[in-house]
């Protein structure tokens, strides 16, 4: 088992863009949206936390490349009265894509909402029946030499 070599490949522009959505009661969405969840500001928190992510995913995920982000965005909106969106934005000049950075600083931002949301989420015998996340994907790729 080895890293794959990147070492002949030449440094260019690369960015990745992973978006997911994450299902909550309608309630605790409207609590999201007064800023009154006990725990703080769970999109705030979630964008510091999606950034952390991914400049720390070679850490996470084995044989994962370390490169020199550039740039790292997180996007977080309400879509609807139950539905929330994480769009993370990863660029780098690098031997190798971004794409594993981008849907790290997703997965991870979407898991920081739940933690922040979860008392308001569980059922009367604690399990979490309406809470999901959804459709984390790669919506964009970028390799450019300029």
């Amino acid at each position: 088992m080895s890293m794959v070599d990147i070492t002949t490949k030449p440094e260019i522009f690369r960015e990745a863009v992973a978006v997911g959505k994450l299902k909550l009661r309608a309630e605790t969405v409207e609590r999201i949206k007064k800023g009154t969840i006990a725990k703080g500001d769970p999109i705030y928190t979630a964008k510091i936390a999606g950034i952390l992510a991914a400049k720390n995913t070679p850490t996470i995920i084995p044989l994962c490349h370390p490169l020199p982000l550039t740039n790292v965005k997180v996007e977080i909106e309400v879509i609807d009265e139950i539905t929330i969106k994480v769009t993370s934005t990863v660029r780098t000049r690098a031997q190798t894509g971004v794409e594993m950075e981008a849907l790290v600083a997703t997965s991870v931002a979407l898991l920081t909402i739940w933690d922040m949301v979860k008392q308001y989420e569980k059922n009367a015998t604690g399990q979490y029946p309406f809470t999901a996340i959804e459709t984390i994907q790669v919506i964009r790729k970028v390799k450019s030499e300029d």
